[in-house]
């Protein structure tokens, strides 16, 4: 699919985002690492009568490497976790919250997603009811032979389009700590992957624009 986005104007748009998160100008530097987002609006679609969307892609940066995760796991991935600093939690663990619901709540805002062995993923909704579910936290499967760091990585960097009732989306695809370039390509993929969810494709799209946390939203399309 071709690259809709004017490579000028997103390579101007990506400079001021840095130059306003490093405090010139009228910008401020911050004591957190800015994200970097993508906010699209559509046009020519009824979210009503359209065939709503929903999309996952993976990017080549991890646009938020500070996400935190949970491994809900057997003992070997329990000790796995332990090994390279991932909080984790055995099924015993589990039945001590005893599908009280605000502490499964409090469980599913401490992190920001989940993991599961296989073994244990089935016996989530009977062991904590359906407050991960909820909570659009559901576990990520990590099978025996799989690589945690890895599958921690994958999750880190997927980024997911799902259209709602609104016309509006905003995904995070990137930080300022990464490089310009970095940032660049990131972006123009997400864009391409959303037009190719769409019906009409970039004829969907209206306007998208980028903005850092902290920084106002520089137009990359219109």
């Amino acid at each position: 699919m071709s690259n809709k986005l004017n490579s000028a104007l997103l390579d101007q748009a990506v400079d001021k985002i840095i130059a306003y998160s490093a405090g010139e100008g009228d910008g401020k530097k911050r004591n957190f690492t800015e994200t970097v987002e993508i906010q699209i609006t559509l046009k020519n679609y009824d979210p009503q009568r359209d065939k709503r969307f929903s999309g996952t892609f993976k990017l080549p940066q991890i646009p938020r490497p500070n996400l935190k995760c949970c491994m809900l796991g057997n003992a070997a991935h329990c000790e796995q976790a332990d090994r390279i600093g991932i909080d984790h939690m055995s099924v015993e663990d589990l039945k001590k919250l005893n599908k009280n619901k605000k502490l499964v709540k409090k469980l599913a805002k401490k992190y920001d997603f989940f993991m599961a062995s296989d073994n244990m993923i089935k016996q989530i909704p009977r062991l904590l009811g359906p407050g991960l579910t909820k909570a659009g936290k559901f576990p990520t499967l990590l099978s025996s032979g799989e690589d945690m760091q890895e599958k921690i990585d994958e999750v880190k960097g997927t980024i997911k389009f799902q259209m709602k009732k609104v016309m509006c989306l905003n995904v995070a695809v990137a930080n300022v700590d990464m490089e310009k370039q970095q940032i660049i390509v990131n972006v123009q993929l997400a864009a391409n992957f959303l037009a190719s969810l769409l019906k009409k494709q970039w004829q969907n799209i209206g306007q998208m624009y980028i903005k850092s946390t902290m920084g106002p939203p520089q137009q990359i399309f219109f």
